[in-house]
């Protein structure tokens, strides 16, 4: 067992978990923060379970929680503060998302991604969006969704 300090969603928590526990089990089980999604069975090929991890977008089922001691993590619970951002707002104006099993890991990907993107063509959108498996839209409705939040952004 290890004693971990990390800033989530801006609120430092001080917990002790197992060497061996997963990030993303972390989040879910000591933390409650359930909006992070485990799709893939741990594997690190559908990114239900991205989250941001001092700014920048990861798998969290592929890190260990005592890798986040110190760093400060966003979780799809932290995106959005009193108002959705453009992003989420854009997902449910141009139906970006359909069962939603995806669309948290989604989210925090495309966040990251505008950050360092603000104006990216569909094709960019479509590369940004590798990693992050949905199967229920087919993306156009994602790609759109992307496209409009980076709209609002300019």
């Amino acid at each position: 067992m290890k004693t971990i300090t990390v800033t989530v969603n801006g609120a430092v928590y001080e917990e002790t978990v197992s060497e061996r526990m997963l990030l993303v089990d972390f989040l879910r089980e000591q933390l409650a923060l359930t909006g992070t999604h485990v799709g893939c069975t741990y594997e690190g090929v559908c990114g239900a379970c991205t989250i941001c991890l001092d700014g920048e977008a990861v798998k969290s089922c592929l890190m260990l929680a005592v890798q986040a001691d110190g760093h400060s993590i966003t979780t799809v619970e932290g995106l959005a503060g009193d108002k959705l951002t453009p992003l989420q707002q854009a997902f449910i104006e141009n139906h970006g998302l359909q069962c939603g099993f995806c669309t948290s890991g989604i989210l925090m990907n495309m966040s990251e991604f505008l950050e360092k993107n603000p104006n990216p063509s569909d094709d960019d959108i479509r590369h940004g969006l590798i990693g992050n498996l949905c199967r229920c839209t087919g993306y156009v409705h994602i790609v759109k969704a992307v496209r409009a939040a980076a709209a609002v952004g300019r």
